[in-house]
């Protein structure tokens, strides 16, 4: 009880997985690194937590990053991080698995792993010590982090998770010792990278390519599910101890997304476009509800509202959960799908705030960055919401974006100030007495990703960004339906850095970890003046990784192949800049070069 939370570090949930700790067991312990809270909201853990304890010669346990004074008690008593299911320090399993959704948890891995008793360099771990592999969309450029992992996952992990674990029973019941041998056998595994087959070479001080071992592959294709219907799903999830950030059940509609926006790298990521079936999605969604007893099931998808079985996913859901006080979260949707009959569907049982992404203020931005909406969408759109009794929205806006202009940002602000309007006009239309609106706009920080049409662009510097910000905020501070709130730029900007880093940061990572440095995704705990001082010391600067590329320069992530083409890319940053819209993936394919998987939309 000395410890915030101590429901964080005690397991014992709902549907929680123990099995016997045996010599011919594989064990891996999936590490979240991030707080429980974060980590127990992740439905990749859910997953892969059932997958991996499928066959009766693999076991999954789970462990996540100890808050800071959880932190100090460990150290103070020697006490190694454990798993929750049997108290096993991580030391202990056969692999140590991470799951890396977002760059600035990286000094959480290195905590996890020094707090398990695990060496933290690949090349500083001895025979007996655990294979560690990462997953998850940072994946796609691993370079930062590159020293850390003796292997890396590259794309969904349901059947490359298994597969691996497979060549380590073969090894392990075979009594093989010769982990360099392991390395090379698992790098034959399509879709797993092993950064030590892989030297990076430096010119003038930019990345300039990789010498490959031998027997290595030139490059790692990204591994993805063809059929939805057929994966495992874990209808009987963990039901964390604790309220969690995410606290409901989760239904995964499909993955990919069909409309191509330049910034987002989620969209190219996990083309082509796969859904499931309405059928299997209600069959699941109902099972999850009686088998954890929550009371909210959420739709998880990168555009939910463009899932073809949607109208008969919540029609059958609802009819359900309409007896039982159930209710249906739905999340950001696309304003030009958006349907009044869908909003009034998720009404019946509860009646929350809508929230939209319009990304950017005028119309020539949304056109640069592919959108594929006008201001007649998002107002029309709107309007129904208003006249069907909703007073409470959200908008969604990045700053930075390529080609951006004050007159962008300040088209932001227009946007909401005639949504505000909008909202009084349609109340003295339909004769309904007005509520208090509330309108709240959030900025983000443009942040450029690989494998999208802007990975080789300049990012904006801290004083640019905070300039934006500030324009933005005087210009909205006297409207009292209007809120503004906004991300870190800090945090932003050195997020930038990990983005399109490359191997040369993991000695930066490690002496910034050496330096206290942990959780650094909040805002609370990061210093970029000490992380700033800590690149200038290894001879590194910001603008080395942000200032931007030619697109004929070499790229630390050239060696991953995740489907989507340089070349199209490139044709995508042209109509950037042409400020060309392309079609969505339904409307007309584009050539992105996902179709090599024939799969989904992409037969």
């Amino acid at each position: 009880m000395s410890v915030e939370s101590p429901g964080r570090y005690v397991g014992g949930e709902k549907n929680q997985i123990v099995k016997p700790i045996t010599e011919d067991m594989v064990r891996t312990v999936f590490c979240f690194p991030d707080i429980y809270e974060i980590g127990m909201s992740n439905l990749a853990l859910q997953i892969l937590y059932k997958v991996l304890n499928g066959p009766e010669w693999s076991s999954c346990e789970r462990a996540f990053s100890p808050w800071p004074d959880m932190d100090a008690g460990m150290r103070e008593r020697g006490i190694p991080l454990y798993s929750l299911e049997t108290r096993s320090p991580l030391n202990e399993f056969d692999v140590a698995a991470f799951s890396l959704g977002y760059e600035m948890c990286f000094t959480n891995v290195l905590q996890m792993l020094d707090l398990g008793r695990i060496p933290l360099r690949s090349a500083d771990r001895k025979e007996n010590d655990p294979i560690v592999v990462a997953g998850g969309p940072v994946c796609c450029n691993i370079e930062p982090m590159a020293d850390f992992f003796d292997a890396v996952f590259i794309g969904e992990g349901e059947e490359v998770d298994l597969e691996f674990t497979a060549v380590i029973k073969k090894y392990k019941d075979g009594g093989k010792k010769d982990r360099k041998a392991l390395l090379k056998e698992l790098a034959k595994i399509e879709g797993v990278y092993v950064p030590s087959l892989y030297t990076p070479k430096y010119e003038n001080g930019r990345f300039a390519g990789f010498d490959i071992e031998e027997g290595a592959p030139a490059s790692v294709k990204k591994r993805i599910i063809k059929d939805l219907d057929k994966v495992d799903y874990p209808v009987s999830p963990v039901v964390p101890n604790n309220n969690v950030v995410h606290d409901r059940a989760y239904l995964e509609l499909f993955r990919g997304c069909i409309r191509g926006c330049r910034f987002c790298q989620a969209g190219y990521l996990y083309r082509p476009v796969r859904e499931k079936s309405a059928k299997t999605l209600c069959g699941q969604g109902i099972s999850i509800m009686k088998n954890t007893g929550y009371d909210d099931l959420g739709l998880l998808s990168l555009s939910t509202s463009d899932y073809t079985g949607l109208h008969e996913l919540t029609d059958n859901l609802l009819e359900d959960f309409s007896s039982k006080h159930e209710s249906l979260s739905l999340p950001s949707l696309r304003i030009d799908n958006f349907a009044l009959e869908l909003m009034e569907k998720a009404s019946q049982t509860r009646k929350s705030g809508l929230t939209f992404a319009p990304e950017a203020g005028t119309q020539r931005l949304r056109d640069v960055i592919n959108k594929g909406i006008n201001e007649e969408d998002i107002m029309t759109s709107l309007k129904l919401a208003f006249e069907g009794g909703w007073s409470t929205v959200k908008l969604y806006f990045m700053l930075g974006l390529p080609t951006e202009t004050m007159e962008d940002v300040e088209g932001i602000a227009d946007l909401a100030l005639k949504i505000e309007r909008l909202y009084f006009d349609t109340m003295r239309e339909i004769g309904a007495k007005p509520r208090k609106p509330e309108i709240t706009v959030s900025t983000s920080m443009f942040i450029p990703k690989p494998f999208t049409p802007f990975q080789w662009e300049p990012q904006n510097t801290k004083e640019q960004f905070l300039e934006k910000q500030s324009h933005l905020r005087n210009l909205l501070k006297k409207h009292r339906n209007i809120r503004y709130i906004w991300h870190d730029v800090e945090t932003s900007c050195w997020e930038g850095i990990y983005a399109r880093g490359d191997r040369r940061l993991c000695d930066v990572i490690l002496e910034g970890y050496k330096a206290g440095s942990i959780f650094d995704a909040w805002d609370q705990f990061f210093d970029y003046e000490k992380w700033t001082g800590i690149l200038n010391s290894h001879g590194l600067k910001w603008e080395d990784y942000t200032q931007g590329w030619s697109t004929e320069d070499s790229l630390p992530w050239d060696n991953i192949d995740v489907g989507v083409t340089k070349a199209f890319l490139k044709r995508e940053r042209e109509k950037a800049y042409a400020e060309t819209v392309t079609e969505n993936c339904r409307s007309k394919c584009a050539g992105c070069g996902a179709a090599c998987y024939k799969a989904g939309i992409c037969p």
